[in-house]
């Protein structure tokens, strides 16, 4: 049977944004999520890049959840940072840093360890969004216009 990408299914949630200003966009889901997006000099908004980071942020976590969750219950409190400076003259991040911030004190040193080891590969094996950043992808635009 052949694989299905889940990209193609018909259940795939589309993703557009939509420009609402000088600068400024909507970013929206056909499952109804909204995100406010614009240039460092808008207020109340989200520059791509930063998105790009959050969404690297926010795979980590979801990705390290789990592991978590099963070893510090449920209600764990965590936080994703997630840093890296822009090389304007290339428009490229050439770095970006990750600090899984988590506490672990209830554990001993020996199990902190193993833990954190399988937070590690957890990361590595599912997050998306990671593995994308550190693969590389293939990027396609086209120009649909009114003639």
């Amino acid at each position: 049977m052949a694989e299905q990408n889940p990209e193609t299914t018909a259940a795939a949630t589309e993703l557009w944004v939509e420009r609402t200003g000088t600068r400024r966009y909507t970013g929206r889901s056909s499952r109804g999520a909204e995100v406010l997006i614009g240039s460092e000099t808008v207020d109340g908004v989200f520059t791509p890049g930063e998105l790009l980071k959050i969404a690297l942020a926010a795979c980590t976590g979801m990705s390290s959840d789990l592991p978590l969750s099963r070893r510090l219950g449920d209600n764990y409190d965590a936080r994703v940072r997630v840093s890296g400076a822009a090389d304007r003259e290339n428009e490229v991040y050439p770095r970006l840093d990750e600090v899984l911030e988590v506490d672990l004190s209830e554990l001993d040193a020996e199990a902190q360890e193993r833990l954190l080891t399988v937070v590690l590969k957890s990361v590595d094996k599912v997050c998306t969004v990671g593995r994308t950043l550190k693969n590389g992808t293939v990027v396609n635009l086209s120009v649909e216009t009114d003639s």
